[in-house]
């Protein structure tokens, strides 16, 4: 599997420079009162409005292929070097998730949505009018050879037309979505952020930790650390319920407004339409996992069982069990990550070290920081950026792993795909990620002897089971919190804790005990917001099993992997993966996946027998 290099380059490639940690974001602006700021705010809407100028009055773009394939080409002008709120959107919305608890930053992102939002309003009259496309004239743009390039997009469009409004009523629905959501889920959010408290740091010394940091110690190695990071977890939850109540209900009764303006049949319709799957997908693959949730309950009993416990508590549920080495600083961890992806292919390493070395990733966690990690993009004309909050733990290298696996992903539609493709649905956007993360996790356990491999085989099957069967759990949780709420208008935070706790015990089964307080721990998951977005962490790690047999079975295939990478929105995800000779709509293929879990936690029960464990 190795990619062979010659000796200098691997001597050269082999030096990773890890002394940025912080992003760099002068590359836009050397502060947030840069006087270039006003500058691109006003060249982007001046480049927007001299679109909107041009097109609004105009007709013939809906039935005349030259005249829509000349519009088409000035916007994706715009969507490549402008958008709608240029580097400054993107500037300040990265300084914001470095700093939530700033709220001269939060004003100046509200100014710039505003700002964006009034353009966005007045230039949506163009994709409107496209969707709203007679059915014949439709066909003749579709069919046309000057528009071959825009095919795929132009279906989406008319696809998304049955469910859009008129102009005047998606300008309300703009302008009252930072009321009635972001605001919201914004507020929340920070109110998490800003919460500190004394726990046991790793020492067993009492420190004041920020929210994200005490969240990270509830998975400690130390159970006085860990339980006591949990009792504070639960207080701060237990003080912000009334809020996340309020919350909650606010959104879910925003979401049922907008289904029933846009004529959505259920929850999750405009998701599928958004990720372009399609529903029955969808619906086999949560009937496939949910069917299997004795998988996890088995492992839950095996872990128990290995920890000399009848239940481990809610909190204890990511616990690293064994001699893994408790520390990897982010240095060591970005070693091991290099390592493999060179073992697959030299271009997924020269772009992992240009994110290293040119201050693309945020690594250590602080006060105020945003929690958890992403990788963000926006223009395609604009650098990915990714955060971590990294505490040296084994996870803390699985998760840098799948983040620069989504800035690979953005990195190859970069090089192959135009602005109008750029961007993957939600459906495949989670398998670049899961693909690398994998690798990275296999690779440990090749190195390692039966007592580490018992250990490491654990963690990769907790991660296996955080994101496929616990993903599903969340998604059958939503389905009924969003069914329910339509239902009966209003939920208490306790209902709302009764059905989060029943669906958890559903794939937990009784080997995790739902501890008091651990029926509030939907509080802080914010794909919750996002709405259903969360089965695509179960349908791209399984997918990605898939595309890793490939290569496995022949490294050549990398190329496969990545063309499929490369592709972005450029088609629907079932016909990119039937290119591929994968058919993501049998139920066969996703049982293939879980069996793989499944063997995987039998060498483990083995394992465990072998070294006298249990």
């Amino acid at each position: 599997m190795l990619y062979f290099v010659s000796s200098l380059e691997l001597t050269e490639f082999m030096k990773l420079n890890t002394s940025k940690q912080t992003w760099d974001l002068d590359k836009f602006y050397k502060s947030e009162t840069d006087p270039k700021i006003k500058k691109d705010m006003e060249v982007v809407k001046k480049i927007n409005y001299q679109f909107i100028n041009k097109w609004k009055d105009r007709k013939d773009y809906l039935k005349d292929p030259k005249a829509l394939k000349q519009a088409l080409e000035e916007s994706e002008i715009i969507d490549e070097k402008y958008g709608v709120d240029g580097n400054f959107g993107y500037y300040f919305s990265l300084k914001s998730a470095l700093n939530q608890i700033d709220p001269k930053l939060k004003a100046r992102e509200n100014k710039i949505e505003e700002y964006s939002t009034k353009i966005v309003n007045d230039g949506q009259f163009f994709g409107i009018n496209l969707s709203k496309i007679p059915l014949k004239d439709q066909k003749v743009l579709l069919n046309s050879p000057e528009l071959s390039k825009y095919r795929f997009y132009l279906q989406r469009i008319f696809e998304f037309g049955k469910h859009t409004l008129s102009d005047k009523e998606e300008r309300i629905l703009n302008l009252k979505s930072p009321l009635c959501h972001s605001n919201w889920s914004r507020m929340l959010n920070s109110l998490l952020n800003k919460q500190e408290d004394l726990v046991l740091d790793e020492k067993g010394k009492k420190t004041r930790k920020n929210f994200n940091e005490i969240l990270g110690l509830t998975s400690d190695q130390n159970k006085k650390v860990r339980d006591t990071s949990a009792k504070s977890i639960n207080k701060i939850f237990s003080s912000l319920i009334d809020v996340a109540e309020n919350e909650i209900n606010s959104i879910l009764q925003n979401k049922k407004i907008n289904d029933e303006l846009r004529g959505y049949i259920r929850p999750d319709s405009s998701r599928h339409l958004s990720d372009n799957i399609e529903t029955e997908v969808v619906n086999t693959l949560v009937k496939e996992v949910t069917a299997d949730f004795n998988t996890a309950k088995k492992f839950y009993e095996l872990k128990a069982k290995l920890f000399k416990v009848k239940k481990l508590a809610y909190h204890e549920r990511n616990l690293e069990y064994g001699k893994i080495v408790k520390k990897y600083p982010y240095e060591r961890a970005v070693n091991l990550v290099a390592e493999t992806f060179k073992s697959l292919d030299l271009d997924f390493f020269k772009i992992f070290k240009t994110f290293v070395e040119g201050g693309q990733v945020d690594v250590l966690p602080k006060k105020g920081k945003s929690g958890g990690a992403f990788c963000a993009h926006n223009l395609i004309s604009q650098p990915t950026f990714i955060l971590l909050n990294h505490t040296n733990r084994l996870n803390d290298v699985l998760t840098l792993a799948h983040e620069v696996g989504h800035g690979i992903n953005n990195e190859l539609m970069r090089k192959k795909q135009p602005p109008v493709y750029f961007g993957s649905p939600t459906s495949t956007a989670e398998v670049a990620s899961t693909f690398m993360e994998d690798f990275v996790l296999q690779a440990l356990i090749e190195k390692s002897n039966k007592e580490e491999r018992l250990s490491i085989i654990m963690q990769k099957l907790n991660d296996d089971i955080s994101s496929i069967h616990r993903q599903i759990a969340f998604y059958n949780f939503e389905t009924e919190l969003h069914n329910l709420f339509r239902k009966q208008g209003y939920l208490s935070h306790q209902k709302i804790g009764q059905i989060f706790q029943k669906h958890m015990v559903s794939y937990m089964g009784q080997s995790v005990s739902q501890d008091k307080g651990s029926e509030n721990w939907w509080v802080y998951v914010g794909h919750f917001r996002r709405f259903f977005y969360v089965y695509s962490y179960s349908s791209g790690l399984l997918i990605s099993k898939a595309l890793q047999n490939m290569v496995k079975k022949d490294i050549k295939n990398i190329s496969k992997v990545k063309d499929f990478l490369a592709s972005g929105s450029s088609d629907s995800p079932k016909n990119l993966f039937l290119k591929m000779g994968i058919d993501i709509g049998k139920k066969e293929f996703w049982k293939a996946g879980l069996k793989e879990v499944s063997s995987l936690l039998d060498e483990a029960e083995i394992l465990a027998k072998e070294l006298g464990k249990i």
